[in-house]
C-alpha cells in the first residue's frame, strides 16, 4: 500500500533537487510557505490542484510521485 509519507518524501526530494526555494515554490503556486511545509512535513494533504501545480512547476510525473510505477512493478496495480 502506498502511504502519504512516501508521497511526501518524493515531493521533498524533488524540491531539494529543483532550482527553486520553498519560498519561491509557495509564491508560484499561490500558497503560503507555512502551508507548503504542512503539506511536506505535516499531516495536511494538499488539494489536488496544489499537487497538480507542484508537479507542473517542478516538471514532475504525478505517477512517479504517487508511486504508481511501484505498484505496477509489484503487480498490485490494477486499472479500473
Amino acid at each position: 500500500m502506498i502511504t502519504y509519507a512516501q508521497i511526501q518524501n518524493k515531493l521533498v526530494k524533488a524540491i531539494e533537487q529543483s532550482e527553486f526555494t520553498k519560498t519561491e515554490i509557495a509564491k508560484e503556486i499561490g500558497i503560503k510557505e507555512t502551508a507548503l511545509d504542512k503539506y511536506l512535513y505535516g499531516n495536511t494533504k494538499p488539494p489536488v490542484y496544489i499537487f497538480a501545480n507542484l508537479c507542473k512547476l517542478l516538471n514532475l510525473d504525478a505517477n512517479d510521485i504517487l508511486c504508481v510505477a511501484t505498484y505496477k512493478e509489484n503487480k498490485k496495480y490494477r486499472q479500473i
